[in-house]
């Protein structure tokens, strides 16, 4: 049977490069314990933007934008070096990891940030980039939308692996994408806790 971890950890809030060290260091200790897929949370990468959720848009203006600014500058270009440290332990530890982070699109607007969750391979490898389809509520104030070429389900060494983020699995059609290539892992990661996320 497959060892699955699931990793019960903050970030380090708003630091890309700790938060990346953490999570290498996570990887590893997983490892250790005998664990072949390790599973990150929602934009694990370089935390969640709770503030959206209780700053007011108009009252609470010059706090948000600071806080918007330190997440776009600790967001992560998935095609840079960034997350590298990250790939090279899913490589050392013959491990698949699944991570949420917040994604900066460098090819397009620059600007655009992502709630992205990724698939690397035992091997280091990207195998798939899922940005969140329709952000939920007031995360739109911080996340463009995704679209559906990512509803991909991949071969890993532990099985046929897919992600949906949050709310997102609330949508059958999304759902049913992943159904229909035969998924064996449904992971989703999210920042929502308590008993009607479970159910």
């Amino acid at each position: 049977m497959t060892a699955i971890a699931i990793v019960q950890e903050p970030p380090v809030f708003l630091d890309r490069e700790k938060t990346i060290e953490k999570a290498v260091v996570c990887v590893h200790n997983a490892a250790e314990q005998g664990a072949e897929l390790v599973v990150f949370s929602e934009a694990f990468i370089p935390g969640y933007p709770t503030w959206i959720w209780r700053l007011k848009p108009g009252g609470d203006w010059g706090l948000s934008e600071q806080l918007h600014a330190r997440l776009l500058a600790n967001a992560v270009q998935i095609d840079s070096e960034q997350l590298q440290p990250l790939f090279d332990a899913a490589r050392e530890c013959q491990v698949t990891v699944v991570c949420g982070l917040e994604e900066r699109d460098q090819s397009t607007s620059r600007a655009t940030l992502y709630n992205t969750v990724i698939t690397i391979g035992s091997d280091g490898q990207l195998l798939n980039r899922h940005r969140k389809l329709m952000p939920t509520n007031p995360e739109r104030m911080v996340w463009g939308f995704g679209d559906g070429s990512s509803l991909r389900v991949v071969d890993t060494p532990v099985g046929r692996i897919g992600t949906l983020i949050c709310w997102e699995n609330f949508m059958p059609l999304a759902r049913c994408a992943l159904f229909a290539q035969g998924i064996e892992i449904y992971i989703a990661p999210t920042y929502d806790s308590g008993e009607k996320w479970i159910r």
